[in-house]
């Protein structure tokens, strides 16, 4: 049988309510919870003397229950005359003191200030999708009318935004206080009857005063007996509510577990300012997993600052990250830029009475919870600069301290805060104790609702730091350095050549600045959309054009095709070091249109004979990654990839030529063009402040053919 009904005006229609009753026959229906879910916080506002008007009754059991406690003094009201009739009958022996009137909640006709509460279980619900909240407006000013001062209003809720939103605005801009109370805890959800709900029932308290109070009354309480939190303005209190009803559709869809390759995540809010200052995300170890018996929860807290690392920041990270730790479910934890961490205890602290919700089903109640980090404290962040771009939005440009001790300059787009942009290493090393702490991972066990003490200072650690140009922090940059030994296939391992070399994206500036910097006889031409991108180069990661390093501001398609059609342009190394901003197009750099064969043919005409295409493929989708090499390979003769360990990219390496030997990725020739190349950069350092630190020729030992 269906009772469901079409449409949510229908939800304010006398005519639907006449139906459902008279279909739902004596079957009580609990909407949201029954007494024994809700006594408790009702008995904390409605007292057995006051007066209590019940909105939108139904043939719910609520006021029976309430009166058999002690409450006599119930007016039940519903615009159902089925239900009023059925309620009056069922009651008429037992409870001849409850009464059921069929009246209309929006013009009761009763006097004003005649009731001390009035409680509504589901009825704003119902009426708030009315005309825009229309016909819950006008209830609302009838509940104000009738209540007297000191009354309250008591509404058991589901807190849908325009709900909630609708009643707390309200009451608080007549000068009421507020309290919403958060009922739902993990064994409300056990049972499979019809008033268990994903989202967790809200209880909203709204307490009339005489006189408005100099200032908003808005608090939130976890459970009935939850200590209230102040929240300063509607919208803070509103996103705590979205925040609960976020955490409540996690844990329900945890209860069975997850996929493994899967990650749920959630973000948890700073209580006093609304900004996000926690993300959990959850995974959960494969069924085959030989997990030890006890190794069944563990939380990881990630350093600040390092939440974008490749082992915290992407899918197969986590999962690695997951595999070693060895727990059936471990949850990782991120914190925010723009926010204070005292030390690990006051985290552990803060995050226990929450995170442990998220445990596993089965998990024993009394186990004890270990709490994961690296090196024990918790890390160290400084935003340095923070900049809007017209094209890719608001950046951040932070200062972190890496597992190595060292200090590190990253870009990061705030619209994909999990990616680091570029990265630079500081000349200044940290001189604070913990940069001695080497530990890969550091457990401390604590109790299911407590914390253990890791302290570790926070201050600022940095004195004036500059970038060491001979470091390059990305492991596909120094591949790509590496690959330019390819240039001495054509003449038996030689290059002591002039190289040319055309590069699109700038980023900070890193790649190209290091070309120029340790490439002997090397011109570097770079090509940058981003007129903001060029401004943070130079003005954060010391980024320094000259005669043989220039910039250019343009589309990097457009470029290019310029360049083919003016023709004596020969390019030694073109470079395509650029990201897609749609993270829906399965392909995360280069974007899709500089992989079409019509614009890859246009490069190959830009190289000279000796000439190497290097593309930085970082594409998860692996049918998608095919089509791209298959797409390559049409165009050049030979292409040969180097993966990244550990990581999504894989770089490909295309020649115009095929080479001798087409099946030897690492020919005799290649091997010594490595080292010649390695000699060469270390001979045009002397004087420098410092030398590149790679070795060239173990870069390109995992080359194969693509």
């Amino acid at each position: 049988m269906n009772l469901l009904p079409r449409t949510t005006e229908e939800l304010s229609s006398v005519d639907y309510w006449e139906s459902f009753f008279r279909k739902r026959g004596d079957k009580a229906f609990e909407w949201y919870g029954d007494y024994h879910s809700l006594c408790g916080v009702l008995h904390k506002y409605v007292k057995p003397r006051d007066q209590v008007l019940v909105v939108g009754c139904g043939n719910s059991e609520l006021s029976e229950q309430l009166y058999d406690v002690g409450y006599r003094q119930l007016t039940n009201i519903d615009i159902s005359e089925t239900v009023v009739s059925h309620m009056k009958e069922r009651n008429a022996e037992r409870r001849p003191g409850l009464t059921f009137q069929l009246i209309d909640a929006t013009q009761t006709g009763y006097e004003d200030c005649s009731y001390q509460v009035v409680l509504d279980k589901g009825t704003l619900d119902a009426m708030a999708s009315e005309k825009e909240g229309a016909l819950a407006k006008k209830m609302l000013t009838e509940i104000s009318r009738v209540l007297a001062v000191g009354g309250r209003y008591v509404c058991v809720t589901l807190a849908q935004e325009n709900v909630v939103r609708l009643g707390v605005e309200y009451f608080s801009d007549a000068g009421w206080a507020i309290r919403l109370h958060c009922m739902t805890k993990e064994e409300d959800q056990d049972s499979d009857s019809e008033s268990t709900f994903a989202l967790p029932v809200f209880v909203l308290v709204c307490t009339k005063f005489r006189q408005p109070p100099p200032f908003l009354l808005l608090e939130m309480c976890l459970g009935e007996d939850g200590a209230p939190k102040r929240h300063s303005n509607v919208p803070d209190l509103l996103a705590a509510v979205k925040e609960r009803q976020a955490y409540a559709l996690l844990r329900q869809k945890l209860r069975g577990g997850t996929d493994s390759g899967s990650s749920p995540a959630l973000t948890l809010c700073h209580t006093a300012t609304g900004l996000p200052r926690y993300t959990l995300t959850v995974q959960d170890s494969p069924p085959s997993a030989k997990v030890p018996r006890l190794n069944q929860f563990a939380i990881f807290i990630v350093p600040q600052g390092r939440e974008s690392d490749w082992l915290y920041g992407s899918a197969e990270g986590r999962m690695q990250l997951a595999a070693s730790a060895n727990f059936k479910r471990l949850v990782i934890v991120s914190m925010h830029r723009d926010q204070e961490y005292q030390n690990m205890q006051a985290i552990q602290s803060e995050l226990s009475p929450m995170v442990m919700e998220l445990a596993p089903p089965g998990m024993p109640a009394n186990q004890q919870v270990p709490f994961l980090s690296v090196g024990g404290d918790v890390g160290w962040r400084k935003v340095v600069g923070r900049g809007v771009s017209e094209l890719t939005g608001e950046y951040s440009v932070e200062d972190v301290r890496g597992e190595d001790g060292h200090l590190y300059r990253r870009l990061v787009f705030l619209k994909n805060d999990q990616l680091v942009q570029s990265e630079s290493r500081l000349c200044t090393q940290l001189k604070a104790s913990a940069a001695r702490k080497k530990k890969n991972k550091k457990k401390t066990n604590a109790p299911a609702a407590s914390g253990v003490s890791t302290s570790a200072p926070a201050s600022d650690p940095a004195s004036s730091p500059s970038i060491d140009y001979s470091i390059l922090c990305c492991t596909h940059h120094e591949v790509m350095v590496a690959g330019m030994a390819m240039l001495g296939l054509s003449t038996g391992g030689n290059n002591d050549e002039p190289i040319s070399v055309l590069l699109v994206g700038l980023g900070g500036g890193g790649l190209a600045q290091f070309v120029h910097d340790f490439v002997p006889l090397s011109r570097v031409d770079v090509v940058e959309l981003d007129p903001a991108v060029l401004d943070l180069a130079k003005t954060w990661f010391g980024f320094k054009p000259s005669d043989r390093l220039n910039v250019t501001l343009a589309d990097g398609l457009a470029h290019i095709t310029s360049l083919e059609s003016q023709g004596g342009n020969a390019y030694d190394v073109i470079m395509f070091d650029v990201d897609s901003k749609d993270p829906s197009l399965g392909i995360s750099c280069p974007p899709p249109a500089f992989v079409e064969k019509t614009l890859l043919e246009k490069v190959f005409c830009l190289l000279s004979s000796r000439g190497v295409f290097m593309l930085n493929l970082v594409c998860r989708d692996t049918s998608l990654r095919q089509k791209v090499i298959d797409t390559v390979r049409e165009v050049f003769p030979r292409v040969l990839s180097r993966p990244i360990k550990g990581e999504v990219n894989d770089i490909l390496f295309c020649l115009r030529e095929a080479g001798k030997d087409k099946e030897t990725a690492v020919p005799a020739e290649l091997k010594k063009a490595a080292k010649n190349l390695q000699v060469a950069m270390r001979a045009h350092s002397q004087g420098a402040p410092s030398i590149p630190h790679m070795d060239i020729a173990v870069l390109l030992e995992d080359l194969r053919i693509a």
